[in-house]
């Protein structure tokens, strides 16, 4: 069996599982940067693709390897990946649901704390000598308690609810939005509330957006969305950055109508140094708070992820079925 993988070898090394040698599969390495539709027309006996979810894998690509049988996504996102293409040829394309949802359930909450407790410009005080210039304007600002928000969860997949366990010991109040709500037993035991979008943007003062990207998402948190957010809250994204729209992002930033953002992802990626959410005028620059696409980025996420990966491989080798299909076969 060969097996294309499009992404970095250090990074398959680290993580190899200990059965993986048994498979005696041949790897072929298409690292980042170089041509995923070269490394394709060259190996087109390729049976499995490992694919970071950041980079693209098209119907062109897909077409260069009449023997696949499977596209895995080394992490839990699958936008970019063309499910149709895969459908019409009967490959199956998986992902490792569930892989990461404890590491950026953590990040999570890391994010919402220092959005609101100063994390950044408190940082920045200290090293620059200003530390007690900021005690004080801090001490007269009314500073927020995480546990005295309204968290609103977009979502409520693996990941939210592995934020909502780590959000209800804080005291928060928690609410989601879904498009299937979920059962009135699931909601005591997240100890979460249901509301509609609107009024769940309306409502709470932290908002923290864990859904996929499909047509129906992509830039959902619009100018017409923010136009309900209640004054001064905090947008949390950990998802992925189309879920935004930039540019009405950055103007609710403008008009106060957002208090800050908390952004471990943006699109696109790579995230170019003049992002509308990223060069920011000084004035709002201070509010804004990122990480780069770390929330997943754990060894035990990335141990639970390629366990996954070559599992579903060898399936494939065995003429079984893979698990975590997205894409409806």
């Amino acid at each position: 069996m060969k097996i294309l993988v499009f992404g970095p070898k250090e990074r398959y090394d680290a993580y190899l599982p200990d059965f993986a040698p048994e498979l005696g599969a041949e790897l072929v390495f298409c690292p980042l940067g170089s041509s995923p539709l070269q490394t394709a027309s060259e190996n087109p006996d390729a049976q499995v693709l490992f694919a970071d979810p950041i980079l693209d894998v098209d119907r062109e690509i897909i077409g260069r390897l009449p023997n696949l049988k499977l596209i895995q996504s080394e992490g839990v996102a699958f936008n970019r990946f063309d499910l149709e293409a895969a459908r019409e040829r009967g490959v199956f394309v998986c992902n490792n649901k569930g892989c990461n949802a404890d590491s950026v359930a953590e990040h999570t909450v890391m994010l919402m704390l220092m959005a609101l407790r100063h994390g950044i410009t408190g940082h920045n005080a200290v090293r620059e000598g200003r530390q007690m210039q900021m005690k004080e304007a801090v001490m007269a600002s009314n500073s927020p308690e995480l546990g005295e928000q309204a968290v609103g969860l977009v979502g409520f997949g693996d990941i939210t609810q592995a934020t909502a366990r780590r959000l209800r010991p804080f005291g928060c109040r928690l609410y989601y939005y879904t498009l299937h709500r979920r059962s009135p037993q699931v909601e005591e035991d997240f100890g979460v509330t249901y509301l509609p979008l609107e009024e769940l943007f309306s409502t709470c003062s932290v908002l923290s957006l864990h859904c996929a990207v499909n047509d129906q998402t992509r830039n959902m948190v619009n100018a017409n969305l923010l136009a309900q957010v209640k004054p001064g809250a905090i947008l949390v994204n950990t998802a992925r950055g189309d879920l935004v729209d930039n540019l009405a992002v950055r103007q609710a930033l403008l008009d106060g109508r957002l208090g800050g953002i908390a952004m471990d992802t943006l699109a696109p990626e790579p995230t170019p140094a003049d992002h509308p959410l990223v060069d920011l005028p000084p004035e709002v620059a201070d509010r804004a708070v990122y990480s780069p696409h770390l929330g997943g980025n754990t060894g035990g996420s990335f141990r639970r992820a390629h366990r996954n990966m070559w599992e579903n491989a060898r399936r494939i080798c065995n003429g079984e079925r893979p698990v975590h299909i997205v894409n409806g076969l």
